[in-house]
């Protein structure tokens, strides 16, 4: 006998799709992308992003044709990590033994895994906005760095649909305090630097190293690029997270947002300082990058034992 009234289907949302993450079969990357095509690339030596891209397919970081990806030496190129120190060391400060740039950006990392965000319930949601990727150095997995501190390190790199997240957490785990500098070296593509401004720094006074590092008044214009430029940018105290803006031909094609990072280094080695370096191609890269990189080192911070710190950027793909 067939029922006059047959119980009503339960309705069952859609499954949305959600980002996926591939380690890479010698495990040597970490690559996710986004269900609405946003993609990154990052090798675990170093915990070097190389590669970023926008929904359209575009390349938003330089990456040098001649970049060693084979953890043989740092990558030139993307968004290498700058810790415990920033440049040559000292040679009378506790990271002298160190390389320049310190062991973050040649040192192996250890992937710790992912986090999505939950999808929207919105019929018209394509998936999961955004993807985060952890990944963890501590002092046992260096060799040979000759800094004889404690140290935890939690890196995490967050995709989103229109901009790519990195933030860095340093925990002190050891008895001694210490102190140190931390950057993100980013390497920014660009279409040609000649038709390259940067906004946001013109309240800010500099160090020139390409003038034995003079101190430099701030010039109270945007910044273009004519020559070497090798400068470290300290923004005011009344505007520490000043939003900064890379344009193309007067048109906004980046936006930097920082958090605890006070520092600005505006770097490009032109064409002589280009020809001597034997990583950078092609022979004209210097035309298609520009380094605007967020961090802090125009000064020592010190790291008690016990405590944290944590700092980060967010550049939108405008």
């Amino acid at each position: 006998m067939e029922r006059s009234k047959k119980p009503a289907a339960i309705p069952v949302s859609p499954v949305q799709p959600s980002p996926q993450v591939v380690i890479s079969d010698d495990s040597s990357r970490v690559s996710a992308s986004l269900p609405t095509g946003e993609s990154v690339d990052i090798l675990l030596y170093g915990a070097t992003i190389i590669s970023w891209k926008s929904a359209t397919g575009t390349e938003n970081l330089f990456l040098s044709s001649k970049a060693h990806l084979d953890g043989s030496k740092p990558v030139r190129g993307g968004i290498p990590l700058v810790f415990p120190v920033f440049g040559p060391p000292n040679k009378d400060h506790a990271t002298a033994s160190l390389p320049q740039h310190g062991f973050a950006r040649n040192s192996r990392w250890e992937y710790l895994g992912k986090t999505s965000s939950e999808s929207s319930s919105l019929p018209t949601s394509k998936g999961d906005s955004s993807v985060k990727l952890d990944f963890g150095l501590q002092d046992s997995m260096i060799a040979g760095a000759q800094w004889d501190y404690q140290f935890s390190l939690v890196y995490s790199v967050t995709l989103n649909q229109d901009s790519l997240e990195t933030s860095l957490v340093i925990r002190n785990t050891g008895p001694i305090n210490y102190d140190f500098q931390v950057l993100f070296h980013t390497y920014l593509a660009i279409d040609d630097i000649s038709q390259t401004t940067i906004t946001g720094l013109e309240d800010a006074a500099f160090v020139d190293k390409t003038r034995a590092a003079a101190q430099v008044e701030a010039a109270g214009e945007p910044i273009s690029i004519s020559s070497e430029t090798d400068r470290v940018y300290t923004t005011s105290t009344e505007k520490p997270s000043e939003p900064i803006a890379v344009s193309q031909g007067g048109k906004k094609r980046y936006e930097l947002d920082r958090d605890m990072l006070p520092d600005v280094v505006v770097w490009n080695p032109w064409i002589e300082k280009s020809r001597s370096m034997a990583d950078l191609g092609p022979e004209d890269a210097y035309k298609r990058m520009v380094c605007v990189e967020a961090g802090s080192v125009s000064a020592w911070n010190t790291l008690e034992t016990g405590d944290t710190w944590e700092g980060g950027q967010r550049i939108k793909a405008l």
